[in-house]
């Protein structure tokens, strides 16, 4: 049973249970389903949830995962998807809610998933913006927002990852390749501890630190979805490369210094 508290009201009950119905009806036929760490998932309360990006079927697996959880989840999803005939009155019914990329309406953005917090929603992020640009698929370097709405609010960060849409819908494409069935696995982790940056959600450094320590444990749960080692630092699509770690003397170099 999905719950949420009674008191929310941005968004229509009976067009959120066919939400429901629909996803926990067609997902199971599209794929496999494996899930890891539900009980890290509050059943009631406000909570984030920060997750990896590798396509555009990412929604349909965490969706249904958090309704396992007992939560209905509000994405923050490009606000292109609201202007679709059908889909975008379906997202404001549902509670869905939109991002303005390239303008001057990410505080807005913020304003307004703080509010779905007040009421005690679990409101979902995809902190790097679009499906990774890292070649091989690993999270890349994220954008702050998710760090500045858990600073300026309190409300925990419950890191998700999902491993296997990606070979169910391709990035670049919007085409299911559902034969053979796939399996997609999804894994919650503890919260991520935030406490030393409580109240500075003002300071870009602050900021930058705290999304760094989120996507790590992003990062580490997509490795242990996929059984390897994550690289030591996300790739930065701004650079064009992945960001190489601190350069270490060789013994020969400490030797003459």
């Amino acid at each position: 049973m999905v719950t949420e508290d009674s008191h929310a009201r941005s968004y229509s009950p009976p067009w959120r249970l066919a939400s429901v119905i629909v996803l926990r009806t067609l997902v199971p036929v599209l794929f496999r389903n494996k899930w890891r760490g539900r009980e890290n998932v509050p059943r009631s309360g406000a909570v984030i949830l920060a997750v990896n990006h590798l396509s555009y079927l990412d929604f349909a697996p965490d969706g249904v995962f958090l309704h396992a959880c007992g939560r209905y989840p509000v994405f923050m999803i490009k606000a292109s998807a609201f202007e679709l005939k059908g889909i975008g009155g379906f997202l404001r019914k549902a509670g869905q809610l939109p991002v303005h990329r390239g303008s001057g309406d990410a505080g807005l953005v913020l304003s307004e998933a703080e509010k779905r917090l007040a009421e005690g929603a679990a409101v979902v992020f995809y902190p790097e913006g679009t499906t990774t640009l890292d070649p091989a698929e690993w999270p890349m370097a994220a954008r702050t927002g998710v760090a500045r709405l858990a600073l300026a609010t309190g409300v925990p960060v419950i890191p998700l990852a999902h491993w296997g849409t990606q070979e169910v819908v391709p990035f670049g494409t919007r085409k299911l390749r559902l034969f053979p069935r796939k399996t997609v696995e999804v894994a919650a982790g503890r919260p991520v501890d935030l406490s030393r940056w409580a109240g500075q959600e003002q300071s870009a450094e602050a900021l930058r630190a705290a999304t760094d320590a989120i996507m790590a444990q992003v990062t580490e749960l997509v490795g242990q979805l996929r059984g390897q080692t994550p690289p030591p630092a996300p790739f930065d699509p701004r650079a064009s490369r992945r960001t190489p770690p601190p350069l270490t003397p060789s013994p020969k170099e400490d030797q003459n210094s």
